[in-house]
């Protein structure tokens, strides 16, 4: 009996490379294919002639860092560990005293006081003071830029907090794996997507905790950029060009075909979304890099700030611009 080495204790852990090459090692040739093309392809969208710097920020967990300066400062959920008043006031304080013109903060799971039904007894009759920062849930915004161009610039920011569940009562706006919680519910001109939860598979494990539902809700807005945090290993930016074949790169993890050294299958199906994933994407590495056409695609940040190993801050701020 051949024994593997340990999976992830969690299943916000990563896995190891050894692991995932023992038990999925198609999935990770796929994952590798993927993230080689879409760097051939280039930007995600052309660069703008009067940028709009956006500095995204997640799961905090009460903790501080010095951030770099921007014109939008995004916080996108779990400012807190417990989610009392105090604790989020105490963020909320802390954000206020960054010198961004506008500032945006949905809540996560860990928010509990922004829920309802997750809220504390004793904040019942407490209030928060949001200092001017915009606090999103299913809800947006339009933030003016006048001084960006000769007729300025507006952006749309939709912020929502809704996650799968992971947790017990306390743990805020959770619905069950599964449930369309998402459908409809995002303004299809909206520029800017704040989301507590990632869309599943994209700066995600590879098991998927992101949500699937919101995934197709993505496919539908298809925003420039979409913010979100909650799946701490997974922090980073990635570009996603919206074709068939990042439909059949999101088939071909939702398969996640088991290969274990001594036994294991492939399909017909599978097969086909690898040419497809191909064929794809060096036709758009064709159309970006040989015919010089520009791609209108979403660039997706995962701005979670806390190292998954230590449960202390272990990353920067990350930046895009619009």
């Amino acid at each position: 009996m051949i024994s593997l080495p340990i999976g992830p204790a969690s299943p916000f852990d990563p896995p190891s490379l050894l692991y995932e090459l023992l038990t999925h090692p198609f999935s990770v040739f796929i994952r590798t294919l993927h993230r080689l093309l879409r760097f051939l392809r280039g930007p995600a969208f052309p660069a703008p002639a009067h940028p709009i710097r956006i500095v995204c920020i997640s799961d905090t967990h009460t903790q501080k860092l010095a951030l770099p300066p921007g014109d939008i400062l995004i916080h996108a959920g779990d400012l807190t560990n417990s989610g009392t008043t105090t604790e989020i006031q105490a963020q909320i304080n802390w954000l206020a005293s960054f010198p961004h013109p506008h500032k945006i903060a949905i809540a996560g799971n860990h928010d509990s006081y922004l829920d309802s039904r997750s809220r504390s007894t004793a904040d019942v009759d407490r209030t928060l003071d949001w200092k001017g920062i915009h606090y999103l849930q299913h809800s947006s915004v339009r933030l003016p830029f006048p001084d960006r161009g000769r007729s300025g610039r507006v952006l749309r920011i939709h912020g929502a907090p809704q996650i799968p569940a992971c947790g017990g009562k306390d743990f805020a706006f959770q619905y069950a794996r599964g449930d369309d919680a998402w459908t409809e519910t995002v303004p299809a001109d909206v520029d800017v997507l704040v989301t507590h939860t990632p869309p599943r598979w994209y700066r995600d494990l590879p098991r998927g905790l992101g949500c699937e539902m919101l995934l197709r809700e993505v496919w539908r807005v298809r925003p420039r950029v979409h913010i979100f945090g909650h799946v701490h290993a997974g922090r980073g930016q990635e570009r996603v060009f919206w074709d068939e074949g990042q439909r059949a790169y999101e088939r071909l993890c939702a398969r996640r075909e088991s290969w274990v050294l001594w036994g294991g299958s492939l399909g017909l199906g599978w097969w086909l979304d690898v040419v497809r994933l191909l064929v794809y994407g060096m036709l758009g590495v064709l159309w970006t890099r040989v015919w010089g056409a520009e791609e209108e695609g979403t660039v997706m940040v995962n701005a979670a700030l806390i190292d998954w190993r230590n449960g202390k801050i272990g990353y920067e701020a990350q930046v895009v611009d619009i």
